[in-house]
C-alpha cells in the first residue's frame, strides 16, 4: 500500500514537473513575427492621364515547397484602382547582389522620382522629390520587390540569411515570392513582366527559366544595364574575354569627353568602327599572347591610344590589357580627374595623380546621398511605413555577407561546375521552350560596370535559332548604367518599355 502511495505521488510530482517545464517552454518559444504592410490611397498623372492607385509598403509572409514560413519578404506595390485582371503586372528589382530595389524605384519605376543633377554633383538636402511622368503605371501595375537581406527583408523561423545569399538561393526565393503574391492578389492570370537592373539582370535570365519550369511563363522579360556571364567582368588571369569586351566603353567614353581628335559626330558611327577594330584586330591580338611581334604590338598600342585619347606607352606597358580601374584613373589624369565606373560621363577629383586604380566611383559619389535620403523620407512618410522598421538599402551592410556563386546552370553533365558563372544558359533554355517570350535589354554605351559589348558577346554566343534569337530586343542610350539620370534617356526608357509591354501583352491575347 504505500509503495502504491510512493507510486502515485511521483507520478504527480512528475506530471507537475513536466507541465511546468512544458509553460516554461511555451513561454521561451520566440513569437513567429507577422507581415506588416502600410496602405494608402493615391493618385498621379502620367502622361495626360490620372491614375487612381493604392501603395502598399511592407512585407509579405513568404513560404517554402513545404508551406513552411521562411521570410518576411519586403516589397512597395502601386496597383491601379478598378483595373481587370488583363492589367499587366511588372516585378522589378535592382541587383548588387545585396542591393535593394531604391534605385530603380525613385529612378524611374515609382509615381515619384528623385531630381538630381546630371552629370554632375548634386547639392545637399532638401532634395527634390517629384511627381514621376516617366514610370510606367499608367500602363501597368508594379511591384517592387527587396530580395531578403535588403529592404524590409529578413529570414524567420528556421531560415538563415545564407539560405537567401547565393546565385540559386536568390533565384528560388524571388521565384517564390512572385508566385505566391500573384495567387494572394489574384493576379496569376495577368501579363507577366520581370524588370531588372545590373545584377538584377543576371537573376531576371535564372528567374524567367525557374518559372517557366514551374508553369509560369513571362509575358516578357526587362534587362536594365545587363550581365549575364560574370566573367566578361572580372579581369582574370589569362582570359582576354574582358580587356576585349570593355574597350569599346572606353572608346565610348573618351568620345564623350572629346579625347579623340577628328572624332565622328555620329557616335553609333564611331562606335561600329571600334567594333570592327575590336574584333579583327584587338581580339586577335590578345589571343597570339607573347606571339605578337614587337611591330604588331607597337601598332595595336598606336590605335588603342588614338582610340581612347591616352599614351601608346600606357597600353605597351601595360601589355595591351587595361582593367576598368586603371582606365578610370588613366582616361582624364591630365587632368587631374577619374571618369565614373556606373556612368563615365561623371568626373571627380583624383587625389593620387600617380594612381594605377581610380580610388572612387564619381558617379555612385554624386547622386547616392540623394536617392537614399529621399527614399528613406518618402518611405516613412509618404508611404507611411513604420519607423520602428528598419530599411536597409544594401547587404553588405549585415554581418556574416558572403555570396556562394555555385550555380546548377553551369553544371556539366559530370555534374562538375563550370568555370564560368553565367545564367545566359537559362535565359537561352527559357526562350527556346517558350518561343513568345521576349526579352528587352536596355545598354548604356557610358556604363563601365555593365558593358554594353560584354552583353553583344554574350547574346551572340547563346548559340540561338536565329527566329529565336529576334525575341532579343537591344536599345540602347547615351547614358550609364542608370540611364534614368539623364533627360533624354528616361524619355526614352519610357517609350521603349512601354512599346515592350504594349506589343507583347496583345501578342499574348492573340
Amino acid at each position: 500500500m504505500k509503495r502504491t502511495i510512493t507510486y502515485l505521488v511521483a507520478c504527480q510530482i512528475f506530471l507537475i514537473s513536466f507541465t511546468v517545464l512544458a509553460q516554461d517552454e511555451k513561454k521561451e518559444a520566440p513569437k513567429m513575427p507577422e507581415a506588416e504592410v502600410s496602405t494608402t490611397k493615391q493618385s498621379t498623372r502620367i502622361n495626360g492621364q490620372t491614375i487612381n492607385y493604392t501603395a502598399k509598403a511592407g512585407t509579405m509572409k513568404l513560404r517554402d515547397e513545404n508551406n513552411e514560413p521562411i521570410a518576411l519578404f519586403g516589397f512597395t506595390s502601386y496597383v491601379k484602382d478598378g483595373a481587370n485582371k488583363n492589367r499587366p503586372i511588372v516585378f522589378s528589382f535592382n541587383g548588387g547582389p545585396g542591393s535593394s530595389s531604391y534605385w530603380l524605384h525613385m529612378g524611374v519605376m515609382g509615381p515619384k522620382r528623385i531630381l538630381v543633377n546630371d552629370p554632375a554633383d548634386t547639392p545637399g538636402a532638401p532634395y527634390q522629390i517629384v511627381t514621376n511622368d516617366y514610370s510606367i503605371l499608367d500602363i501597368a501595375d508594379i511591384v517592387m520587390m527587396d530580395p531578403v537581406g535588403t529592404g524590409l527583408s529578413v529570414p524567420i523561423g528556421e531560415a538563415k540569411f545564407e539560405d537567401f545569399w547565393g546565385v540559386d538561393q536568390d533565384i528560388r526565393s524571388v521565384s517564390l515570392f512572385i508566385t505566391q503574391y500573384l495567387i494572394n492578389n489574384n493576379r496569376m492570370n495577368s501579363p507577366k513582366y520581370l524588370l531588372g537592373e545590373s545584377y538584377g539582370t543576371f537573376r531576371n535570365a535564372g528567374v524567367m527559366n525557374k518559372l517557366l519550369s514551374q508553369g509560369v511563363a513571362m509575358n516578357g522579360v526587362v534587362m536594365v544595364s545587363a550581365v549575364f556571364d560574370i566573367r566578361s567582368l572580372i579581369f582574370a588571369p589569362n582570359d582576354d574575354l574582358p580587356y576585349v569586351v570593355h574597350f569599346p566603353t572606353y572608346a565610348a567614353t573618351a568620345w564623350y569627353h572629346d579625347q579623340i581628335p577628328n572624332k565622328n559626330a555620329d557616335l553609333y558611327v564611331y562606335l561600329d568602327e571600334i567594333r570592327a577594330f575590336t574584333e579583327n584586330e584587338y581580339a586577335p591580338a590578345l589571343f597570339k599572347g607573347d606571339q605578337l611581334s614587337d611591330s604588331e604590338k607597337t601598332s595595336i598600342a598606336g590605335k588603342l591610344a588614338n582610340y581612347t585619347g591616352t599614351d601608346a606607352d600606357f597600353w605597351l606597358r601595360a601589355k595591351l590589357r587595361v582593367t576598368a580601374s586603371e582606365f578610370f584613373a588613366e582616361a582624364l589624369r591630365e587632368n587631374g580627374e577619374l571618369v565614373g565606373r556606373l556612368d563615365s560621363r561623371f568626373t571627380g577629383i583624383n587625389q593620387d595623380p600617380l594612381s594605377q586604380n581610380g580610388s572612387h566611383d564619381p558617379q555612385s559619389a554624386a547622386i547616392s546621398p540623394a536617392y537614399t535620403q529621399g527614399f528613406l523620407d518618402y518611405f516613412h512618410g509618404e508611404l507611411g511605413v513604420s519607423k520602428d522598421l528598419m530599411y536597409t538599402t544594401t547587404a553588405g551592410r549585415r554581418d556574416g555577407f558572403k555570396w556562394d556563386w555555385k550555380h546548377q546552370g553551369n553544371m556539366n553533365w559530370g555534374g562538375a561546375m563550370q568555370g564560368a558563372i553565367n545564367t545566359a544558359p537559362d535565359m537561352a533554355r527559357a526562350l527556346s521552350r517558350d518561343p513568345n517570350m521576349k526579352v528587352l535589354i536596355l545598354n548604356g554605351l557610358f556604363d563601365i560596370a555593365t558593358v554594353f559589348y560584354g552583353v553583344e558577346h554574350t547574346i551572340n554566343h547563346m548559340g540561338l535559332e536565329p527566329e529565336i534569337k529576334k525575341n532579343i530586343i537591344m536599345e540602347y542610350y547615351e547614358a550609364g548604367h542608370m540611364m534614368y539620370t539623364h533627360q533624354p534617356s528616361i524619355v526614352k526608357f519610357r517609350n521603349d518599355v512601354v512599346k515592350f509591354i504594349t506589343e507583347t501583352t496583345k501578342q499574348g491575347r492573340k
